[in-house]
Order: structure tokens, then sequence, then C-alpha cells
């Protein structure tokens, strides 16, 4: 880079931190930071799709205790009476995601989606439990499917004690809202490390052109894991030199990542697999490597009213609205984009945070990284 398309480019960052610091959050796009080529939702967020809430219970205390509960809410209905099309797909195996056989098995979820602490899914389990069995309508039934998903934040959080309780299950589903859109160090994302440094929740959305349907894909991540960090193409870690495997630290590239995947697209189960497993690739353009330990799983689910599955039937065939295959890749290039901005903008949001036995892990350096994305002016 020559001096003055170096200078140029610190005027830039300059005006840019400006820009950012004044507003809340800071998310890849306040950067200038634009990923992938189709269009976000209005909100860029999993809840651009219609009827998806989003509720955080997030628990510190001192600096040991950095865990928390988020909960993805499907509609606002009683989801156990009129379940969702649903599919979970494993990237990597290495995690305790509680209600998944039965997802795959029947092809719907029928509770809202809690993210936790890998030590807290029972207690997660727990309050999914209560939240189901306590809903008008839900009297007789004898038994409930609870999705939990989780990350071990036991780096910043002193996991073992498991804080987490089946109240804060229950305020995160209270609190939940359709805009909510706060992310980094929230919730489940409060402990999180992500390519060795803070990572957290984040979130991100596509809406297609009419002509491609004018559906709308929204992806949810709790990021914790490694690799060499790719934002945008740019080889961030190499930079950096702070990548897995360059120094003790970050040997341990194992933690975890949970990507959720809504769509308000008709799509049936197999389908709904089909785009879970390219969110998959989302993960690899941020240069995630699904390592030996880290657990990888993906729930996508399909909003579409016409296809709810209800829990009282007559036992008569019931005919459902598919996309053709053929109509399938605008989704699946909508979901690639969207876990990749959903996970940078995990990390882009982050902050510096001190925890567990004095552990500390800082939030990305992205001021000083700017410079590496100016790019020149045809």
């Amino acid at each position: 880079m020559t001096l003055v398309k170096f200078a140029t480019a610190l005027v830039i960052t300059s005006i840019l931190a400006h820009h950012v610091d004044a507003q809340s959050p800071k998310r890849a796009r306040d950067w200038g930071i634009q990923i992938g080529v189709l269009k976000t939702g209005a909100l860029n967020s999993i809840t651009d799709v219609n009827g998806i809430s989003v509720g955080h219970t997030t628990i510190k205390k001192g600096d040991s205790v950095n865990t928390g509960v988020t909960v993805i809410v499907p509609h606002q209905g009683n989801i156990f009476q009129q379940k969702v099309p649903a599919a979970v797909y494993i990237g990597n195996g290495f995690g305790k995601l509680a209600g998944s056989t039965q997802i795959n098995e029947l092809g719907n979820i029928e509770t809202p989606i809690v993210l936790t602490n890998t030590l807290s899914v029972p207690a997660a389990m727990n309050g999914l439990i209560s939240y189901t069995l306590a809903q008008a309508g839900n009297e007789k039934i004898s038994s409930v499917n609870a999705v939990v998903g989780e990350t071990n934040d036991g780096f910043l959080n002193d996991i073992r004690s498991r804080h987490v309780t089946e109240q804060d299950v229950l305020s995160a589903i209270q609190n939940a809202t359709t805009n909510n859109i706060m992310e980094g160090a929230v919730g489940a994302g409060t402990g999180t490390v992500c390519f060795g440094f803070k990572g957290g929740i984040g979130t991100a959305s596509r809406k297609l052109p009419a002509s491609l349907g004018g559906y709308t894909i929204g992806v949810m991540v709790q990021s914790n894991f490694g690799g060499v960090l790719t934002i945008d193409g740019v080889a961030v870690g190499e930079h950096l030199q702070k990548f897995s495997f360059s120094n003790e630290l970050l040997n341990n590239v194992d933690g975890s990542c949970m990507i959720i995947v809504a769509t308000d697209a008709p799509l049936d189960h197999r389908n709904l697999m089909r785009l879970a497993k390219r969110a998959m690739l989302g993960l690899g353009r941020t240069g995630g490597i699904a390592s030996n330990g880290s657990g990888d799983y993906v729930i996508a689910f399909s909003t579409a009213v016409q296809n709810w599955v209800l829990h009282q039937t007559n036992n008569e065939p019931k005919p459902i609205l598919n996309l053709p295959n053929d109509a399938t890749s605008p989704l699946f290039m909508a979901a690639i984009e969207a876990t990749e901005e959903a996970i940078i903008n995990s990390l882009l949001t982050a902050t510096d945070t001190k925890g567990f036995r004095g552990n500390k892990v800082s939030a990305l350096p992205i001021q000083q990284l700017m410079p590496l994305f100016i790019k020149e002016k045809k």
C-alpha cells in the first residue's frame, strides 16, 4: 500500500470510528463492511422473519459469572399446538443439543429454542417444559420436546456453579420482542469466545427480490469457536497473527457454534435440512474449522402458516406448500450470507470481558483493521 493510500485509509478509518462510536450497536454495516450481494431485511435481524421474537437474560456476577440465556420464539401463538416445520443439521456433533432427534424424526419444533451454556441445558429444558405446560390449551399434554442448544463458556464463566435457572429462561421468553437485535456479550453470548476474541450473539437477514419469491431468511448465532478469522474475504486472523494454533492461548479451538436459520418460505423438513447445511458454508467463510471438540449445529425452521403442524388432528391427509427444488438456490445463498454476517456481527458488537479466574478476552480491534477494508474505487 502506498503512503498516500495508507494515509487516506487512516482518515477514512477515523471518520468511520467517529460515526460508529456515536451509535449503537456497532455492526458490520456501520463500519462500511457489506458482506454478500443480497439485500438485508429492514432490521438485518432474524426478527425480520414475520412473527419471530427474541429475548435475552444476561447473568453477570462480579468477574466470575458471565453467562445467560437467549430465546428464539418461532411465532406468537401456542407453539406446541401449532408446531413449525424444522430440521437440524450437525456440522460437528461434539455438543448437547437437546430435542434434536425428535425434530429430525417428526420434522417439526414444538417449543421456543433456547441457547445457553453447556452445563445449563437441564435447567433450560426445565424452563421450557414449565412454560409449555402452563400455556392455555396444554393442560392435558404429558410430553414436551424442549429444544436447547449450548456452547461452553467456561473460560470466562464459572460454569460448574450452574448459575442459569428455570426462571431465567421464563424471563427471556417473557421479555422476547419482535424487534430485538441486541448482540454481542448478551444472553447466551455473555461468556463466549470466538477466534480468540470476544464472541457472542449475532444476527443478520436477507430479503430476496420479488422475482425470486420475496422471501426473508434470518439467522441468529451463538459464536464460540476457533479457526483463522476472515471478514468479507479479508484474512484478518493472518494479519493480526492471531489464529488457532498460532500460540499457546489459541491452541484450543474447541467451543461450539449454534446457528438458527429461519425463513417465511414454505419449505418442508427435507428442504429445511438442505437449507441448514448451507449455513455451515457461512461459518466456513468466516474461517471456522469445525474442530474436533466444537459442537456446530444448525436449526432451520419455516414460519409459513400454511405448513404449521397442528397437535390435534383428525388423522386426515393435510396438503402442504413446498417450494420446488429449483427455487431453493436463492434461499441457500441467503442463508450463507446471513450466517457469515451474523457471526461477524457477534464479534463486532462484543466488548472486552474479564472473567473467571482473571481470564480476559478482548474485543476484535476493528479500528486497527479498517485500512484492510479500503478498496480502490474503479
